[in-house]
């Protein structure tokens, strides 16, 4: 049913954990029914330099948050806008169709916690890299 990526995301995951100061967030899913996940990165110099989440699902929804914390940890924010469902899937050797939906909560989680970095206000660095000359 599952393939053997997707076994070892789930019974050995990586990145599991959260930053209090972290530099974008995400909660995805209903935490009073079904999947859910908490998502966090940190961003230094345009590049995410550390993801971690804590989830409550299915052994896919725990391998996706898993793969999609690899997936993301020292990619330029710009690329990490390209890490979609699909990627996350593939990553993992394929899920089966029935827990396709999976993949789903990692690639938005990913999306809303860089949407978080992105439109917070920063030490002087826009999240662009240009300067910051709001006075």
């Amino acid at each position: 049913m599952y393939s053997e990526q997707v076994l070892d995301h789930f019974r050995h995951p990586r990145n599991v954990g959260y930053f209090e100061d972290a530099e974008g967030a995400a909660q995805i899913g209903d935490p009073s029914c079904g999947d859910y996940l908490f998502f966090f990165i940190r961003v230094r110099d345009q590049h995410i330099t550390a993801a971690r989440f804590l989830c409550r699902g299915c052994p896919a929804a725990i391998a996706c948050a898993s793969m999609t914390t690899e997936l993301v940890t020292g990619r330029h924010v710009d690329d990490a806008w390209e890490i979609t469902e699909e990627v996350i899937e593939d990553a993992l050797g394929g899920l089966p169709e029935e827990k396709r939906h999976c993949s789903n909560l990692g690639a938005a989680a990913l999306r809303v916690a860089l949407m978080d970095w992105a439109t917070r206000p920063s030490d002087g660095e826009a999240p662009d890299g240009q300067e910051d000359n709001d006075g």
